[in-house]
């Protein structure tokens, strides 16, 4: 089916224009030079992340299970794509900003899902529309349950459970790791050079005596 043939409330267009909103939000992340500005694309990326995994999670992706035109790995991989995502969405929303490694790590986030969007553009959506589901019909429930999920808010996922029980009002972890390193010692190169060379001066001597 060509994608010009299908409405704008197609399931498959509603979650391609979701990919489009984030996509921007990464790109508007890259340009923003101020803190405040950052912090509030953050804030805002995250919210259509979370709306848009639990639609997928909820309603998409189950209409996609057992359909024999669909690589049913490929379904198995975006849920795992999704954990990653949620756990450093989760870890995100700990942070106030202001962090070392905010900024890296929203940095990966958006890496980590412009990379799920290509496998979902390039894969999973061209292998749906060969099935017989209804995205017309799907479409509504999509945006039905995203007019939910804005009006009454999204419920926490397992993800965030667990990163808000192992870091109550501690640092970020990877930032707090990193500031523990130290670094090793070193010898410097000429130091042990010139101290094997006098070892081996003070050697010469003992064989002359033999």
């Amino acid at each position: 089916m060509f994608e010009f043939l299908t409405s704008a409330d197609d399931a498959i267009n509603i979650l391609k224009k979701d990919h489009d909103k984030v996509k921007g939000l990464f790109d508007d992340f890259e340009k923003a030079e101020k803190r405040a500005q950052k912090i509030k694309i953050v804030t805002e990326a995250i919210m259509e992340l979370k709306i848009h995994a639990t639609i997928e999670e909820e309603l998409f992706y189950p209409s996609l299970r057992g359909k024999q035109k669909v690589d049913q790995d490929l379904l198995n991989e975006a849920d795992e794509e999704h954990h990653v995502a949620k756990l450093l969405i989760a870890e995100l929303e700990q942070m106030n900003g202001t962090e070392s490694h905010y900024d890296a790590k929203f940095t990966v986030l958006s890496e980590n899902i412009r990379h799920h969007v290509k496998e979902e553009e390039g894969d999973l959506f061209p292998q749906a529309r060969r099935t017989d589901v209804n995205f017309e019909l799907l479409g509504k429930k999509l945006l039905q349950r995203k007019q939910q999920l804005k009006k009454n808010g999204i419920p926490l996922c397992a993800e965030e459970k667990m990163i808000a029980a192992q870091r109550k009002g501690s640092d970020d972890s990877p930032a707090k790791a990193a500031k523990k390193m130290k670094a090793p010692k070193l010898v410097k190169k000429s130091s042990a050079v010139s101290k094997a060379s006098g070892k081996s001066a003070l050697a010469l001597p003992k064989k002359a005596r033999r």
